[in-house]
């Protein structure tokens, strides 16, 4: 049995390029995409044309969203939004469950957005990095043994990436994940066994951040 879980961070986000949009924002912790994020999202979604991606699963924070959605429109994909691949939810980045739209304003925006998909793992606020690992990392696994004959795509954050990887191929993939901008991340099952084949790749992209900013 053969498999391709594929692991990709959402692009640019419009507060690392204008922190000031945080202090008038509606939903201060749930940015958009920046406009050079949408042109990193359009290039990875032109980078895995190629691939035989069958489902295609996003965190439901608006820059996952947003990041899928020109994914799905290069492969003609529905998107699937999956809560157990949002954001780390650390109560030192947030004083509280952070707002976002609700399912139902997002699939008016995005219309492939799939609303019969129902999320099979839902974060509690708050989470420690132990337990947000444990939450990603089940998640990842949960979507590849339930569509184990396809490949997938997950499109989560830098957090749940690095999370998603660790729940499939074990510990030793915190120390080789490069959770960047726009990233893939590659892990192909091989029988009982888990291989990482990418760890981070930004070869798709035009501009790549020089240093990896999380929150």
């Amino acid at each position: 049995m053969s498999q391709i879980v594929w692991i990709a961070r959402h692009g640019n986000r419009i507060d690392f390029v204008n922190p000031e949009w945080f202090n008038t924002a509606e939903r201060r912790f749930d940015p958009p995409l920046s406009d050079d994020g949408v042109v990193q999202a359009y290039q990875l979604g032109q980078r895995l044309k190629a691939e035989n991606i069958a489902h295609i699963f996003a965190s439901p924070f608006l820059r996952t969203v947003q990041t899928a959605n020109q994914i799905a429109e290069a492969l003609d994909l529905p998107i699937k939004l999956e809560a157990g691949l949002s954001e780390w939810l650390n109560p030192a980045w947030f004083p509280e469950m952070p707002e976002k739209l609700s399912i139902e304003a997002l699939t008016k925006l995005y219309q492939r957005i799939d609303s019969s998909y129902t999320s099979r793992l839902v974060p509690q606020y708050p989470e420690t990095h132990a337990e947000m690992l444990i939450r990603a990392g089940k998640t990842a696994t949960l979507l590849a043994d339930e569509f184990f004959s396809e490949d997938i795509l997950l499109v989560g954050h830098g957090a749940s990436v690095l999370g998603g990887a660790v729940g499939l191929v074990g510990a030793s993939a915190k120390d080789q994940v490069k959770a960047s901008l726009c990233c893939l991340v590659k892990v192909a099952r091989q029988e009982a066994d888990w291989l990482l084949e990418l760890t981070g790749d930004t070869s798709h992209l035009s501009a790549v951040e020089e240093v990896i900013r999380f929150n």
